[in-house]
C-alpha cells in the first residue's frame, strides 16, 4: 500500500473509531454494535464471522470491550499503526468528556434533568445490546450445530438463575470453544 493510501486509510480509521466512541453512550457492547455497522457493513474492512470472533476475543481479554475491540479491528484493518490509531481514537472522547465532568462533578451529579437524561439512556442501552445479541446471536444460531445451543442455554441459565459469575461462564465457554477445535482438527487429521 502506497503512503498516500495508507495515510488516509489511517485517517478514516482513527475518525471512525473516533466518531463511534465519541457518539455512543453505555459500554463495550454498545460499541461493538457500531464497530460491526461501520466496519462491517459499511466499510466491508472485515467480515462478519471476524467481527463475532474478535467480539468474542475483546470480551475474554482483560481490559475494556470497547478498546480491546478497537485494538483487533486496527490490527486487522492496517496492522500496528492502524492498532495505534484505531485505540486514540476510542480512548480520546472518553478521557475528555471525564476530564470536564470531573471538573463539574459535584453539580453535574445532583442535577435533576441530567439523572432523567441518564436513565433514559438506559432503556437506549439496553436496545442497542439486544441488536448485538439478536444480529450476532443469529449467526451463531444459523449454524445449527448443538454444542452451540446447549453453550447458550447453560451460560443463561448460569447467569440469570445460578447467579455464577460471568468470568467463570467466559471461561467455561472458552474451553468448550477449544475442545471443539481440538475434536475437529483431530477429525481432519484422521481422514
Amino acid at each position: 500500500m502506497k503512503g498516500k493510501e495508507k495515510a488516509a486509510l489511517l485517517c478514516k480509521l482513527f475518525l471512525s473509531t473516533l466518531y463511534i466512541s465519541a457518539f455512543t453512550f453505555g459500554g463495550g457492547f454498545v460499541i461493538v454494535t457500531f464497530m460491526k455497522r461501520k466496519f462491517v457493513d459499511q466499510y466491508h474492512w472485515i467480515d462478519e464471522d471476524e467481527m463475532l470472533d474478535i467480539t468474542a476475543l475483546a470480551q475474554s481479554s482483560p481490559g475494556a470491550i470497547a478498546v480491546n475491540a478497537a485494538i483487533l479491528v486496527g490490527w486487522k484493518v492496517a496492522g500496528f499503526f492502524g492498532m495505534v490509531v484505531s485505540v486514540l481514537g476510542t480512548v480520546l472522547p472518553p478521557m475528555v468528556i471525564l476530564s470536564v465532568i470531573s471538573l463539574i462533578y459535584q453539580k453535574f451529579a445532583q442535577n435533576t434533568y441530567v439523572k432523567f437524561v441518564l436513565a433514559g439512556m438506559q432503556a437506549g442501552v439496553a436496545a442497542v445490546i439486544l441488536d448485538v445479541v439478536c444480529s450476532l446471536g443469529g449467526k451463531v444460531l444459523s449454524e445449527k450445530q448443538w454444542v452451540y445451543y446447549a453453550v447458550m442455554i447453560l451460560a443463561f441459565i448460569a447467569t440469570f438463575f445460578l447467579d455464577v459469575n460471568v468470568v467463570y461462564i467466559i471461561l467455561a465457554a472458552a474451553a468448550v470453544g477449544i475442545v471443539q477445535a481440538l475434536v475437529a482438527k483431530r477429525r481432519r487429521c484422521g481422514k
